[in-house]
């Protein structure tokens, strides 16, 4: 079992007892999951909340943070002789509580005492909101909350303090996320190599998840793989590549700690760019390169998103296919149609770095509100950066039928999109370019080699089969 040092999770702790003032801290792990019967289960994957704190990554256990009496406690069971024979020796709970710095184990028959004689003495049991169903019935079966309003009884106050601690990456974080960004490339630049015609998509994506697993982990998310880019979540798997195709692949890799890496990028099926390919591919390299270097500490991510957003609509106006103001179109929100979207988000543990605690609390601040504006409302990240931060940056246009169809019948934003040239690029599909980056005292860097990206150089990996 790969872990932090046993100082690392203790600091986390402490610096988590330091922000909250009473209570007991519940923290429940993941069960393993059946798929289609209870001894075929998923891949276990351990609750990030609970990583973070005590980084034990097994199932069935649980840890509380007695804040009032200064005590931390682990609670599981041993393997018996039935799991030895199946899965050979495990270490025991009490070996891998000493390795994160926790000295005191109970069954876990005795988390139910623990719980109930908190509450007896007064105390309020903070959780953070559970995301499955078994964790749902196991708070409320010991605090008494019934199932369906356990996620609205989630402790505002321990949410924010968890997020406040894992939005700046430590060190050790940093590390493992750089050392991961390798298996990033090779799934990438493998993609690139395959995007040949009479290749699948199904073909590729199976590749990629077994570089990732040879890399150290599962797929830090459901693979989008796809030469239908236009839709921006596509998990279609059906089609297969023919020259003159642009093949979307946004993938990423969990590491042995599980740190996730999540890039995207568009390639030429056959290795070569069409003239319009190459146009609308090279304003969303620009768009993620101005982005990059928007990025530094106190500048609201919003912003970033704005400066990306203005590169889109200017270069889609020197194409023709918007007009008028460029600031004024992207105040009105017109450059949606293409860029609907935001720029990025947090990365750490999750791809979508804490989003189980909700996004707006993990993007938003007192500072700045979400916005309710199409496009701009599903930026995920506004706030101001801060050294430490791990954001992705992935501009991207789309050309979807659909939306396009809606919008011109409804002749909105018809001082900003010439809908006459928009219609020649109805088959297009979709570019979207993604890096991540962290935040530097000064500014921001790519985290690992950056993966293929300027035009010429996608064309040569294509080619190198």
């Amino acid at each position: 079992m790969k872990l932090f040092s046993k100082e690392t999770y203790q600091h986390r702790r402490n610096r988590l007892k330091s922000d909250m003032e009473s209570g007991l801290l519940l923290f429940v792990g993941n069960t393993e999951a059946p798929f289609n019967y209870p001894d075929n289960t998923y891949s276990f994957r351990q609750d990030s909340t609970f990583l973070y704190l005590f980084g034990i990554d097994r199932p069935d256990i649980a840890g509380i943070i007695d804040i009032d009496n200064n005590t931390e406690m682990l609670f599981g069971n041993d393997a018996t002789m039935d799991d030895i024979i199946w899965m050979g020796p495990q270490p025991t709970l009490r070996e891998q509580a000493e390795m994160v710095g926790v000295t005191s184990v109970q069954p876990m028959d005795k988390l139910d005492i623990a719980v109930q004689q908190a509450m007896a003495r007064g105390q309020k049991v903070h959780f953070v909101p559970p995301y499955r169903a078994e964790t749902v019935i196991r708070i409320a079966a010991l605090t008494g909350i019934r199932p369906a309003e356990v996620a609205a009884s989630a402790s505002r106050r321990l949410i924010d303090a968890m997020i406040a601690l894992r939005s700046v990456k430590e060190p050790c974080e940093i590390d493992e996320l750089e050392q991961h960004m390798a298996v990033g490339y090779a799934m990438h630049t493998v993609a690139m190599t395959m995007a040949q015609d009479g290749a699948t998509e199904r073909e590729i994506r199976a590749r990629l998840e077994a570089i990732s697993l040879a890399g150290g982990g599962a797929v830090s998310f459901p693979t989008i793989c796809s030469i239908h880019g236009e839709t921006l979540h596509n998990h279609h798997y059906r089609n297969t590549l023919r020259t003159g195709d642009l093949l979307l692949v946004d993938a990423g890799s969990e590491s042995p700690l599980h740190y996730a890496t999540d890039h995207t990028r568009t390639t030429p099926v056959g290795g070569t760019f069409s003239t319009r390919q190459r146009e609308i591919y090279q304003i969303v390299l620009d768009a993620n390169n101005v982005a990059c270097q928007a990025s530094r500490p106190g500048v609201f991510y919003r912003d970033v998103h704005f400066a990306a957003a203005r590169t889109i609509a200017q270069g889609l106006k020197d194409l023709g296919l918007m007009k008028g103001d460029v600031d004024e179109a992207v105040r009105a929100g017109a450059h949606a149609l293409f860029f609907p979207h935001g720029i990025g988000h947090m990365l750490g543990l999750d791809v979508h770095d804490m989003e189980n605690y909700n996004d707006t609390l993990v993007g938003y601040d007192a500072e700045i509100e979400r916005s309710s504006q199409f496009g701009l409302a599903a930026l995920r990240l506004g706030r101001r950066l801060k050294p430490g931060f791990v954001v992705t940056d992935e501009p991207g246009i789309y050309f979807i039928p659909a939306l396009i169809d809606k919008w011109k019948s409804e002749k909105l934003f018809a001082d900003f999109i010439c809908y006459d040239k928009v219609d020649a690029y109805r088959d297009f599909g979709g570019i979207r370019l993604e890096d991540d980056l962290l935040i530097t005292h000064d500014g921001a860097r790519i985290l690992g080699s950056r993966i293929p990206i300027e035009p010429d150089e996608v064309e040569t990996t294509v080619r190198e089969i």
